[in-house]
């Protein structure tokens, strides 16, 4: 067989092909949008679920709401997206076209749920008993003012190093002081009329007096 009578037979295979596919005119090009219809906006709905009943197959509208599937006439198609109340439809039995447009409108389906508060106890009561019973001696009374006391707090004020925050915040701020006086000389306080009344009041209070 020569290359002549081989294209021959391939092509006469493709247009058997087509023809058979033609002659199916059970399958449908079922295409459309689905859009939000609780407002008049008519927005689109991504990535909605169609599902063909007892068939297990689908598809999922894009971003704007487009979707495009092939099915058969009659088939029972679902329309499902998370927050919308679920769709059903049909696909007509008597069309005598192959293609079909659908524009599906979806409702929204607003779940309110209770206020839900979590506690370390099955209820209330349990916690009130729990608290009353609770023994608080002496050495936890005197531990617990010893924690809060000043010279505890200034300690740790003075050994607790700062996290990665506190330090980029110190150093945003001297960032930005020095922008601010950029290309000029910083203001002294020596000249500051303010900074010396501060001095002269701290000097009549005694604060530089020196404490015994």
């Amino acid at each position: 067989m020569n290359l002549k009578s081989l294209g021959i037979s391939f092509f006469a295979l493709l247009f058997c092909g087509a023809l058979t596919a033609q002659n199916d005119s059970s399958l449908v090009q079922f295409s459309g949008m689905v859009l939000d219809g609780s407002t008049a906006d008519l927005i689109p709905v991504p990535y909605t679920n169609i599902l063909v009943k007892n068939k297990g197959r689908g598809t999922y509208s894009d971003f704007n709401g487009f979707f495009s599937i092939v099915v058969e006439k009659g088939d029972a198609i679902e329309f499902s997206a998370v927050g919308y109340k679920t769709v059903g439809y049909i696909i007509p039995i008597e069309l005598e076209d192959n293609h079909y447009s659908l524009v599906q409108l979806m409702t929204q389906d607003t779940i309110n749920l209770p206020e839900t508060i979590v506690f370390p106890w099955p209820g209330k009561e349990h916690f009130k008993l729990e608290f009353l019973a609770m023994d608080v001696t002496s050495e936890m009374q005197a531990r617990a003012l010893k924690n809060v006391a000043n010279e505890t707090l200034e300690r740790m004020r003075s050994t607790v190093s700062s996290d990665g925050r506190e330090h980029a915040n110190y150093y945003l701020r001297q960032q930005a002081r020095s922008y601010y006086y950029i290309g000029q000389q910083p203001p002294m306080n020596i000249f500051n009329p303010i900074a010396w009344k501060q001095f002269f009041d701290a000097w009549k209070r005694g604060d530089f007096k020196k404490k015994k």
